[in-house]
């Protein structure tokens, strides 16, 4: 674990330093104040090699690498934060060395004295960094083979290119495997047997991680229907393009989702789904996989849908936020038109670490929702990294979210905050699994930006310095587990604290400080030995004002939508889930029951109940102790959701499909905005797979 911990610190200082050059001045030595800006950090760094050099004393018979990672505070002074060396008497002088470094003018960033992180890598027996830096002789040049251009010969480079069969190489790739719930079923249970050294919790899998368990590529080889004609091949097995070259290849693929339904009562004739598209997929190397889907959709879905898409609105005039896709313009009279693009690119310089840039959405957790980080939200920028050891997998996510409402526009731009948040999963043994996240939010305010302090990758680190302050962000810790009784049977849960008073809850009055959320889940896997069928029961409990802030604008949520469970606080959930899969026919069953606390939003009663999640929970709140979840204007929710369908091609996941959703709404008292309502939706359609719809709002 110290070695871990110290992995994790490296690279955040590596992050951070690398940095600076963009955003701050490093810290100056008098000897580096006329040093120009390019020069200042290479003046500082050897500024530091040459005290170490010629301060240092090392211990007798000591000879080794120290690692040091160290801080330059506001004030200009130095404080070493961790040592990483094996002996002890060889650390005690590397932090008397650290201490009487001198003070010097602190970094600066906009032009304010701020703190700077460094490390600093040296070996003893020590070498003069003058010496390092004095330049090499240079070799002769050596003699190469020179081509001799001629205007008039055409080059051959483009015909000689030679390709190769296509072998599926994305199924052993880094690439993400699209978070799709029916999908995932199909290789869940492999990746959930006792003693597999797996992190389930951390989502989307990459074919690697999945392909040690499951075998991909023969399950799609076993389901290929024998096709001679190259329309044949691609409908039903094949990528439309791949190709495959020396140590490179790509697939480009279109992209479908063309649904039609009926939605009673209602009076619209019908519901509909139109999107086109394409994506693109491949590999350069073995370090390097990219993805790219852009879709343009048109639509218009059930009325109860429609309208709590309308109610998330962005300002600026456009009609409705679409749940887990974005923004909506209108199309004719009655519909949507919603674009969205997905991207990525991944770098996995070894089989330890990956790192990737994009812009999309991720989850955290077993069951079918999260309360930590839901994929039912509209797809932002990222950049994560993914460290996998021993029997850990440790995750930083860093993302760009925002604020949509015309409170928080401005000259029509939409108010940014970011979101840095760790999670830590650890197999404690071959049957247990125990996660621990964080999250801290922070605003772009008093030109704030994205501020580099929070890349340190600590887990916990930041979370305890936002305890003592609120205003100054938010911050929402939670704990994962997961325990395998056999191949067939996993209790899984999530606790999220977001706000927690001792005091208030040794008193057992309920008070509202208390926000906090659980999740309990059990999944059974090849059910009544049953291949291929899952059964899962899940329950969720979201206290009110949970994901909810002072600061609205530091909220738990991206574009009007909660990041954790999709219902926001003063919520609970029952869900029964049933899913059987055979060759390239599934069939999937869901029942929800839930009771959520609304808001009456009228004249006579306008209070904060702690249900919308885009109120500050300081205001109007009615009372302070005696909080339950269902408070308010109490409403029971009954859905359920039926689906059958055939895989047409399981290459590219695209599917034909019927659907059923029966939804039953149920409010103790009906106002304008919420009203009682029962809604049959019917649908039959063609899609490509590749992100979860989520209809059971």
């Amino acid at each position: 674990m110290k070695k871990a911990i110290l992995l994790f610190s490296l690279f955040g200082a590596i992050l951070y330093g690398n940095a600076q050059s963009y955003s701050q001045n490093p810290p100056l030595f008098p000897n580096c104040a006329t040093a120009s800006e390019q020069e200042a950090q290479s003046c500082f760094d050897r500024e530091v090699q040459r005290f170490v050099y010629q301060n240092y004393k090392a211990p007798e018979k000591f000879q080794g690498t120290i690692i040091v990672l160290f801080e330059v505070n506001d004030q200009g002074k130095f404080k070493p934060l961790y040592i990483d060396c094996s002996d002890e008497k060889a650390t005690e002088e590397t932090k008397r060395v650290f201490d009487a470094l001198p003070q010097v003018k602190p970094a600066t960033f906009s032009g304010k004295p701020t703190y700077a992180k460094y490390t600093l890598r040296f070996t003893v027996p020590l070498q003069n960094p003058d010496d390092l830096a004095k330049p090499k002789e240079k070799e002769a040049p050596k003699t190469t083979a020179t081509t001799v251009f001629n205007k008039d010969v055409e080059l051959k480079e483009l015909d000689s290119m030679v390709y190769q069969k296509f072998s599926q190489p994305q199924y052993e790739s880094r690439l993400n495997i699209p978070i799709s719930h029916q999908m995932y079923s199909t290789f869940d249970w492999a990746l959930n047997k006792v003693g597999a050294n797996t992190h389930t919790s951390s989502k989307p899998y990459s074919f690697a991680e999945v392909s040690k368990y499951y075998n991909l590529r023969e399950v799609n080889e076993k389901q290929m229907i024998a096709k001679k004609s190259w329309w044949g091949r691609k409908l039903w097995n094949e990528d439309l393009v791949a190709i495959q070259g020396d140590d490179y290849w790509f697939t480009l693929n279109p992209i479908f989702d063309l649904q039609a339904g009926i939605n009673t009562p209602s009076k619209k004739e019908f519901t509909y789904v139109n999107t086109r598209g394409i994506q693109i997929r491949g590999g350069l190397g073995k370090e390097v996989n990219f993805s790219a889907t852009i879709f343009e959709s048109q639509g218009r879905f059930a009325d109860y849908f429609n309208n709590y898409a309308q109610s998330i609105a962005p300002s600026g005039g456009n009609p409705a936020t679409i749940p887990g896709v974005g923004i909506a313009k209108d199309f004719k009279t009655d519909a949507f038109d919603f674009p969205m693009a997905e991207a990525y690119i991944n770098y996995a310089p070894g089989k330890h670490v990956s790192f990737q840039l994009g812009h999309g959405r991720n989850f955290i957790g077993d069951g079918y929702r999260s309360l930590l980080l839901t994929d039912g939200v509209s797809p932002y920028p990222y950049f994560k990294i993914n460290t996998t050891f021993w029997k850990i997998k440790y995750t930083n996510l860093y993302t760009w979210m925002k604020d949509t409402r015309p409170e928080a526009t401005v000259d029509g731009t939409y108010a940014t905050k970011f979101v840095a948040s760790h999670y830590l999963s650890w197999n404690v043994n071959s049957r247990l699994n125990l996660g621990f996240f964080e999250s801290v939010v922070w605003s772009k305010q008093n030109d704030r930006g994205f501020d580099m302090s929070f890349v340190n990758p600590i887990i916990f680190y930041r979370a305890v310095e936002f305890s003592s302050s609120s205003k100054s962000g938010n911050a929402l810790l939670g704990l994962t587990g997961k325990y395998k009784f056999s191949n067939s049977i996993n209790l899984y849960g999530q606790f999220l604290l977001d706000e927690f008073s001792l005091g208030e809850m040794r008193s057992g009055k309920r008070s509202w400080k208390n926000k906090f959320a659980y999740q309990m889940g059990l999944k059974y896997y090849n059910a009544f030995d049953v291949d291929n069928l899952t059964l899962q029961l899940e329950y969720n409990f979201i206290r009110p004002y949970v994901y909810s802030h002072s600061n609205v604008l530091t909220n738990y949520g991206n574009s009007n939508q909660s990041l954790g469970h999709q219902w926001g606080g003063n919520t609970q959930e029952l869900i029964a889930i049933a899913r059987y899969v055979k060759g390239r026919y599934y069939a999937s069953a869901k029942l929800h029951y839930g009771i959520r606390g609304l808001d009456y939003n009228t004249t006579d009663n306008n209070y904060n109940y702690g249900g919308n999640i885009y109120l500050s929970y300081n205001n109007e709140r009615p009372f302070n102790e005696g909080v339950v979840v269902g408070q308010g204007n109490k409403t029971t929710i009954m859905i359920a959701d039926i689906q059958a369908g055939y895989t047409l091609n399981p290459t590219t996941n695209l599917k034909v499909f019927a659907n059923f959703i029966y939804r039953n709404f149920n409010p103790t008292t009906a106002t304008a905005a919420i009203t009682d309502s029962s809604t049959s939706w019917f649908t039959l359609g063609i899609r490509t797979d590749i992100f979860n719809w989520y209809f059971d709002y």
